[in-house]
């Protein structure tokens, strides 16, 4: 018997994929185009810098987009289709292709919520079968990025708290029904939300959380 009111919550990068999807596409990008490192590298430092003063966090300031400075929008969304075919499809464990297969019989929602840019969650959404897909972007995705995030959806830490909100109240989901993945402590936020949650290749802080909240600790590797 289907259960239409339940969702399930997966972070992706060290919970379904035993990668960092944005790392490989930084890292392919500056290879086909060198020429960007310093002028990245710089962007990056300055934006971290520039948060920290202003009282963000090291986890939050670290993860700014300037190493995408003057990438461009159609630019990053051929590379990660072509990165997910030719490298990351072979970075996802058996589980969790099984885990996402279980929650499809069952009649649940699949639903990847990420701090990767918006492109390449996309394309692993794709590649995973998920029903839906938040990653880090604006809503209209034109030109060339500046490397700030003014204006985007930023699922990251806390903020993957208000998007699983509004997507279960959007889609009439049962959130002491709903499941939550995540792999980090700032996943912890919106896995406490779920009624059903599961630490996946936990790091410290979030196996500390799981003991005390009594969520099973899994470990999906390749």
């Amino acid at each position: 018997m289907s259960d239409t009111d339940v969702a399930a919550y997966f972070d992706l990068d060290g919970t379904l994929l035993d990668a960092s999807s944005e790392k490989t596409l930084t890292a392919i990008l500056l290879k086909k185009r060198p020429w960007r490192l310093p002028i990245t590298m710089s962007m990056w430092t300055l934006r971290c810098l520039g948060s920290l003063m202003i009282g963000r966090t090291w986890y939050d300031s670290a993860r700014n987009r300037g190493h995408f400075t003057f990438s461009t929008w159609k630019e990053l969304e051929a590379l990660s289709k072509q990165i997910v075919k030719d490298n990351l499809s072979n970075k996802v464990p058996q589980q969790s292709i099984d885990r996402i297969a279980w929650h499809k019989q069952q009649g649940h929602r699949v639903v990847i919520i990420s701090a990767t840019i918006a492109p390449m969650a996309e394309a692993m959404a794709e590649f995973l079968g998920a029903d839906e897909v938040y990653g880090c972007g604006p809503e209209t995705r034109q030109g060339r990025l500046s490397g700030s995030e003014k204006g985007w959806l930023v699922p990251r830490n806390r903020g993957k708290i208000n998007i699983v909100k509004d997507d279960a109240a959007k889609n009439n989901h049962d959130l002491t029904k709903c499941w939550g993945y995540g792999n980090s402590h700032a996943d912890g936020h919106f896995m406490e939300l779920c009624g059903n949650a599961m630490a996946v290749n936990p790091d410290a802080r979030l196996a500390k959380q799981a003991e005390v909240m009594g969520w099973e600790q899994v470990s999906w590797k390749m």
